[in-house]
């Protein structure tokens, strides 16, 4: 799936140590869509996809995710993963 806004909050990287032992991290942003009500929706970048894309506040992206839902003691928890990020260049003809 894929959807294009701006990117109005990053949030802070969030990280530790799995059971296995590797290290990872994760860091959410917020993305606003252009729509005619405008959705905010929370995504995530894991690992190094999050130094490689460098996302910062104010862009305006598209953003290629997968969704995936997972039962926990009962309850429903759903992610957003972000697998692409493109940021969108405007090109203003004179």
């Amino acid at each position: 799936m894929e959807v294009s806004g701006k990117i109005i909050a990053i949030l802070p990287i969030q990280g530790g140590t799995s059971k296995s032992g590797n290290e990872w991290k994760k860091q959410d942003y917020i993305l606003e869509t252009h729509d005619q009500y405008p959705k905010k929706i929370c995504f995530n970048l894991w690992g190094e996809k999050i130094d490689q894309y460098a996302i910062q506040s104010g862009e305006e992206v598209t953003v290629s995710f997968d969704i995936e839902s997972r039962e926990f003691n009962g309850k429903w928890y759903t992610n957003i993963n972000g697998w692409n990020y493109h940021e969108m260049l405007f090109l203003y003809g004179f």
